[in-house]
């Protein structure tokens, strides 16, 4: 069973992980237009979540906008 910290708590993937940061995404449910990337302490651009491999033990944090008044 492979592990990815996100967002500060330890998510298991029993099937293994996904193989980019994009596939991560869509295994969570969450639309890239409305999320900022960080893996490790470093901001992905938008334009390179599919080119963005991710491994065990990184850790993800992803912030979601959210409209509100």
């Amino acid at each position: 069973m492979q592990v990815l910290k996100i967002n500060g708590i330890e998510k298991q993937f029993p099937d293994g992980l996904p193989g980019t940061l994009i596939e991560l995404l869509k295994q969570l449910d969450i639309n890239q237009a409305t999320v900022v990337a960080e893996i490790n302490g470093k901001i992905i651009e938008r334009q390179n979540f599919s080119q963005t491999r991710v491994s065990p033990g990184q850790k993800i944090e992803l912030v979601r906008f959210v409209g509100g008044g």
